[in-house]
C-alpha cells in the first residue's frame, strides 16, 4: 500500500483544523478563535449560483433510474476589492462562452452587478456608504433590516472583511451596551431588538470574531507582552546568588591573614589556630 506524502498540499486539503495543528503558527491561538475559524472556513456556504437539490438520491422520471445528488459548488473567484464590499455570498464565475453555431468558445467572466447604495444600522446609529451587490439588497430586504442580516448570516456566507469586520462591532456594541442613541428608552428598546444574537457567543469570543489569521497572530502577541510584569534585577541577582552558593555546597573560603579585622590581631584573648 503506497504511504501519502504527508506535505503541506494534503495538510491543506484533507486537514480541516490545519493552521493550528502542532508546529503551526496558529496553534497558539484560543478556542476562541478557532470557533470563528471554522465558521468562515469550514463551514460551507449556502449555495448563490446554483439551486441545490434535496436529500441524497434522485430518481429518473423517465427512466426510473436511481443515483446520488451531487451538489457541486461552482467555483467562485473573490478580488481584492470585494473584500471592502458587501457582495451578499456572490462572486466572480469564470468560464467560457461560445456567442455562434461556427464560432469557437472564449473565456469569460460573469461578474455581480454591483451598486452603491447607503445602508442604516440601527446598532452603530450610523448611515453607511457601501457598494453591495443585487443579492445583498435582496437579503437586507428578506431580514427586515441591515442589521439583522450582519447578524444572522454566518462568516461563510459573509465572505468579505467589512462585513465580518461589521458584525464584530455590532457584537461588541451590543453585548457592552454601547448604543448611541438620543435617549436611554431608546438604547433599551434597540437592545431588546437585537440582543436574541448574543447567545449564539461568548465575550471572548466577540473579541476574536472577524479577525484574519495575522491579526489574530498580531492580537495574541500584544496581549502576551502586555501580560509580562517587569520583575526588579535584585530578584535575579539573588537567584543568582542562590544558585552559586548551592553549586559550592555551602562552603567558604578562609579569610587570608592579612584581610582580617585588625581588632582581632590586637585581642589578647583571640586564639589562632594553626
Amino acid at each position: 500500500m503506497s504511504k501519502i506524502p504527508f506535505n503541506a498540499t494534503y495538510i491543506k486539503r484533507f486537514v480541516p483544523d490545519a493552521p493550528f495543528i502542532r508546529g503551526r503558527p496558529g496553534e497558539v491561538l484560543p478556542e476562541a478563535y478557532k470557533k470563528f475559524w471554522r465558521e468562515w472556513k469550514i463551514q460551507k456556504p449556502k449555495p448563490v449560483h446554483y439551486i441545490a437539490e434535496p436529500g441524497r438520491w434522485k430518481r429518473n422520471p423517465e427512466t426510473g433510474e436511481v443515483s446520488k445528488v451531487q451538489n457541486v459548488p461552482i467555483p467562485l473567484k473573490f478580488p481584492k476589492d470585494s473584500h471592502q464590499q458587501l457582495w451578499g455570498g456572490e462572486g466572480v464565475i469564470q468560464g467560457y462562452q461560445k456567442k455562434g453555431k461556427y464560432n469557437h468558445r472564449v473565456p469569460h467572466f460573469w461578474v455581480p452587478n454591483l451598486k452603491s447604495t447607503i445602508v442604516y444600522s440601527e446598532i452603530l446609529n450610523k448611515y453607511m456608504t457601501v457598494v453591495v451587490a443585487d443579492n445583498t439588497m435582496k437579503l437586507i430586504h428578506e431580514n427586515f433590516g441591515f442589521d439583522h442580516y450582519i447578524l444572522k448570516t454566518p462568516a461563510c456566507d459573509l465572505q468579505s472583511d467589512l462585513a465580518l469586520k461589521l458584525k464584530r462591532k455590532l457584537l461588541t456594541a451590543l453585548n457592552n451596551k454601547d448604543l448611541n442613541h438620543e435617549s436611554q428608552e431608546k438604547n433599551e428598546m434597540v437592545y431588546e431588538k437585537y440582543k436574541q444574537y448574543l447567545s449564539k457567543y461568548t465575550a471572548e469570543e466577540i473579541e476574536w470574531y472577524g479577525l484574519t489569521m495575522e491579526e489574530a497572530l498580531t492580537k495574541y502577541n500584544q496581549e502576551k507582552e502586555d501580560r509580562k510584569t517587569i520583575e526588579p534585577l535584585k530578584l535575579q541577582y539573588r537567584l543568582d546568588l542562590i544558585q552559586e552558593l548551592l553549586e559550592r555546597g555551602g562552603e567558604t573560603e578562609p579569610v587570608p591573614e592579612e584581610k582580617k579585622s585588625w581588632l582581632l590581631r590586637i585581642n589578647p584573648f583571640h586564639s589562632k589556630k594553626s
